[in-house]
């Protein structure tokens, strides 16, 4: 029996009295002592099935992709991601709750991420918010952290800036982009940020930068050696197939499952097979 047919690892349900939210200093405490386990959600149901095993869940702008169908993560906005996280926290009650900031919405000055981080908290009731960037952004980081909201930084590949980066490909394959990516981690902690999503990077880099910073990393397409790690669940479970990134490793395949069930449900439709006598209501009964 495997590990995934017996259960072994995941956190108990709760039954009955209501969970203890993990918090931003407990994942802090976990630097080097246990592993963060991170997916995606963006609907309050995945958040239901997602919240008893993971540490942190994370509402991504990835959402742009696999929810609305862009190219990118760029035309999501921040009503957007307003309305996903706060789905996301009426279905969980159990993860540590991270919304990114969407691009634009904190580049222009400290003060306009103030505003939109702040409002993005009020509303969606997260615990922290993410953004991209590494020693451009440290002010604006500090700027935050200094005003009462917790930052996850992103170093790396950063999706928000891949027409600037030349494209979706690892990073820190010369000597000097491995150094970049190192001070951006390292100016992104000192400036108070209390973890740091690495994604795309060598695995040499994505080590060096969690022996260095004093905050968890979390790798995404990084190395194992991550204080913890993050995928889009819909990628993990089969769901999105728009393409299969190399760091991803699938755990099921759903869409094959939801494909067959369909064409069943067509099948049975058209042949008048459903609905049956369990699907429908009885007749009516006869007035007296």
């Amino acid at each position: 029996m495997s590990v995934h047919d017996s259960g072994a690892g995941r956190k108990p349900k709760a039954t009955g009295a209501k969970m203890t939210r993990i918090s931003v200093p407990d994942l802090v405490a976990r630097k080097g002592q246990e592993k963060i386990v991170c997916l995606t959600a963006y609907t309050a149901p995945m958040a239901r099935m997602l919240d008893p095993h993971v540490d942190l869940l994370l509402v991504g702008d990835s959402l742009g992709n696999v929810i609305y169908g862009f190219d990118s993560t760029l035309p999501v906005t921040l009503d957007m991601m307003i309305a996903h996280g706060a789905a996301v926290r009426r279905g969980s009650e159990h993860a540590c709750l991270v919304v990114d900031l969407p691009f634009g919405s904190y580049q222009e000055s400290a003060e306009q991420a103030f505003r939109n981080a702040a409002r993005l908290m009020k509303e969606t009731g997260c615990s922290a918010v993410k953004l991209e960037g590494g020693r451009d952004l440290a002010a604006t980081v500090e700027f935050l952290v200094k005003r009462g909201i917790p930052v996850m930084g992103h170093v790396g590949l950063m999706p928000q800036s891949v027409h600037a980066l030349g494209g979706y490909r690892a990073r820190g394959r010369a000597t000097d982009e491995a150094a970049g990516v190192m001070a951006d981690a390292v100016a992104i902690a000192e400036a108070g940020a209390f973890s740091i999503v690495v994604e795309g990077v060598l695995e040499q880099v994505a080590q060096a930068i969690t022996a260095r910073v004093p905050v968890p990393t979390i790798g995404i397409g990084a190395s194992a050696d991550c204080d913890g790690q993050v995928l889009v669940t819909e990628d993990m479970v089969g769901l999105f197939g728009a393409f299969k990134p190399r760091f991803v490793k699938r755990y099921a395949e759903l869409s094959d499952e939801i494909e067959s069930a369909v064409a069943n449900y067509a099948a049975e439709v058209r042949t008048s097979v459903f609905p049956g006598p369990d699907n429908v209501f009885g007749s009516l009964k006869k007035s007296s």
